[in-house]
């Protein structure tokens, strides 16, 4: 199932209860978008030319001092 927010045009204008259920799916989607910023950043990916499975373990080894940075 995919969850869309509730869109507003320039006559209608979103109700309270509205914002607050676009902010579900976007408080999920947040932090997501922000990892796959900091894996664009990664030189080190754009020259990974291995099996999927050892891509994997080196991409969870990289993601722990990524999230202990961002959690700080």
């Amino acid at each position: 199932m995919i969850v869309t927010g509730f869109h507003a045009t320039p006559a209608h204008k979103l109700t309270p209860g509205q914002r607050a259920a676009n902010r579900v799916p976007a408080n999920g989607r947040a932090p997501v978008e922000h990892g796959f910023a900091h894996l664009r950043n990664w030189r080190i990916l754009t020259e990974l030319r291995t099996d999927p499975a050892r891509a994997t373990r080196l991409l969870r080894a990289l993601l722990v001092p990524t999230n202990l940075e961002v959690n700080r």
